[in-house]
């Protein structure tokens, strides 16, 4: 299961010495206070002007008796906090020390109400992640030049930060160092996932329209593989026609199912069959595997029972029944819309799932649980035959990216391109933010659209178009109303009508546009001002192109003063093992003070008409 360089107990953790581990504790420190202080839940106060212009000095007070932090930063945009992590000290009494990022949280435990009984749980977070960060900073670590031009996966593989907007972002909880080298995304360490055949008693499969289990079975195993599967069926007096095969991760196979499903492997409602021919490697989500020996298969996405960033990473079969109708749903929607097909924007549709009921948990828990959703997979499209030529993928992820030298990927992109900072964020608002805008307000369809999540396709070091993955459960029509084909009510899920339109405030602009902004105006790229006000010339001009939808443009109003800001660490640190009710996502979440919208200023009038002349506005 291992590579062979971990027989030995140092390798396993080589990459953790001294340097890297004040490196990365720096960071995570600085990134604390940046994401704690966004969320309000402490407030640094100023102590006065640094020497840098437009940056002061601040100090925040800890929990711990005597303790003090000092750092230099400047607020920005969104309630930003761009620190200087060398300027960061943790001072007790006075005196000097060390800064570590458990103690910082330790520190602080009051001040952020961990609950007592998760706070062990956030303390492995965090050193969790502590971990594989001072492995992604290592020797090995790629710089952004060299990322440049580098292919998809090698981008993948390369991406240091995680989710900007959690501090715990790495915990990935279960996993051993052995699993770690194995298993994790930025290892780049491929790996073949195991094959079972499941009895359809207890198994259920879905497919897009089109696509059966037999037809999905042969081009993602191949002939050959599939009847020397069903001739271990029939060597052990199995009938394969009672059975639906689906894979599942090593991981999963050998630390949970092989024994927590013990009863049904005995009584062969489960049969282990192999490890697949084809070698997979993880994408950032941890539970979803690229075909690397045959990159036009599709992706495998399988239920992992791993606790990383407040929740268990199963998949529910309840779920995994309607997804593909869920794909097949929206395709349609999107392919069907000429403003959508224009701008060349498109879904990888998750083809076909399989879900596998445990029979005694079902009976034993009568609410939603963990233990519910450990054997289930879905299919989902490759974006390989998507290309045209001197087009190549790269994820949305990179645009935030920073090497361990400092050096930022996006303006190193820009530099590339030839064309004007201006310009290319112009060229990339039209791939990304635009159909988004236009889901929203044409079709009251939202996703979940951060950085790992997102496809950019770029001809040369441009982004020319978007291609989003990860649809069935984190895509929803925010109208209760809407008139859903039969099994496919789900997606349409009713929101507070001020909650509608955060899918683009803090999904975008929160946790993507407030750090891509930091980046640019570091790199004298552009400044603050110029970014937001090209991203409303963005949202102006395609207000104007759409007049019909001036009435929901003046109900959602983009350029209103402010939005409602949900916090993502804060609902961690209240609950690391389940952060929201999947049955009231909505009902789940914790606000701060709302922030201030930075396109306001920018909005075709800065006063806000009642609706009626809004609307007349628009329409001009």
């Amino acid at each position: 299961m291992t590579s062979p360089r971990l027989d030995h107990p140092v390798a396993a953790v080589a990459h953790l010495t001294p340097e890297l581990w004040r490196k990365v504790n720096r960071l995570l420190v600085r990134k604390a206070i940046a994401e704690y202080a966004h969320e309000q839940l402490f407030s640094p106060q100023v102590l006065g002007a640094a020497e840098r212009e437009g940056w002061q000095r601040y100090e925040l007070a800890a929990d711990t008796e005597g303790c003090v932090y000092r750092f230099e930063a400047r607020t920005m945009a969104l309630r930003h906090w761009h620190i200087e992590p060398a300027s960061i000290e943790r001072l007790l009494d006075g005196q000097p020390q060390a800064l570590d990022a458990l103690t910082f949280v330790i520190d602080f435990k009051r001040t952020l109400g961990i609950p007592a009984d998760k706070l062990p749980v956030y303390l492995d977070e965090i050193s969790s992640t502590l971990y594989g960060a001072a492995f992604k900073h290592g020797e090995r670590a790629l710089s952004s030049a060299e990322l440049a031009d580098a292919d998809y996966q090698t981008i993948e593989a390369a991406m240091i930060e995680g989710h900007p907007g959690f501090v715990a972002n790495n915990g990935r909880l279960g996993f051993n160092a052995f699993d770690y080298h194995a298993y994790a995304p930025e290892t780049g360490s491929r790996f073949a996932i195991i094959w079972l055949a499941v009895h359809r008693d207890n198994a259920h499969f879905a497919a897009v329209p089109g696509l059966d289990h037999e037809q999905l079975l042969r081009e993602e195993l191949g002939e050959a593989q599939l009847q020397a599967y069903r001739q271990q069926l029939h060597e052990q007096g199995l009938n394969a026609d009672d059975y639906l095969l689906m894979p599942t991760h090593p991981w999963q196979w050998f630390s949970k199912l092989s024994l927590m499903f013990a009863a049904d492997i005995a009584q062969r409602k489960i049969v282990p069959l192999g490890r697949s021919s084809d070698e997979y490697v993880a994408q950032q989500s941890l539970r979803t595997y690229y075909n690397m020996s045959q990159p036009q298969r599709c992706y495998v996405k399988t239920s992992l029972s791993i606790l990383n960033m407040g929740f268990m990473r199963g998949l529910s079969p309840y779920y995994m029944a309607g997804t593909p109708a869920i794909n097949a749903y929206l395709d349609q929607l999107i392919s069907s819309d000429p403003v959508l097909r224009e701008y060349g924007f498109s879904i990888l549709r998750e083809v076909a799932s399989v879900g596998y009921r445990n029979r005694y948990y079902e009976a034993a828990l009568e609410t939603d649980s963990p233990y519910k959703k450990m054997l289930s997979a879905l299919w989902r499209e490759s974006p390989a035959s998507r290309l045209k030529s001197g087009e190549r993928l790269m994820t949305m992820a990179a645009l935030l990216h920073v090497d361990p030298q400092g050096q930022a990927l996006l303006p190193e992109l820009i530099r590339r391109s030839g064309l004007a900072p201006r310009a290319w964020m112009r060229r990339y608002m039209d791939a990304f933010l635009r159909p988004l805008m236009h889901c929203f307000y044409a079709h009251h369809l939202v996703f979940m659209p951060h950085g790992e999540n997102l496809i950019l396709v770029l001809d040369g070091h441009v982004p020319v178009r978007a291609i989003m993955k990860d649809i069935a459960e984190e895509s929803a029509i925010l109208d209760k109303d809407a008139q859903m084909p039969p099994g496919l009510e789900r997606l349409a899920v009713d929101v507070p009508e001020d909650y509608k339109i955060l899918g683009i405030f803090i999904d975008v602009f929160d946790g993507v546009f407030r750090h891509m902004s930091q980046i640019l105006e570091e790199n004298q790229c552009m400044s603050e001002t110029e970014f937001w006000r090209g991203v409303a010339e963005s949202v102006i001009d395609y207000q104007h192109a759409h007049p019909e939808l001036a009435e929901r443009f003046a109900r959602y109003d983009f350029f209103a003063p402010s939005f409602l800001h949900s916090c993502l660490n804060r609902l961690q640190l209240k609950n690391n093992l389940q952060m929201v009710d999947l049955a009231n996502p909505a009902g789940s979440l914790i606000m701060a003070e709302p922030l201030a919208n930075p396109v306001a200023p920018f909005a075709p009038r800065v006063e806000h008409e009642p609706a009626p002349r809004r609307i007349a506005e628009l329409q001009r």
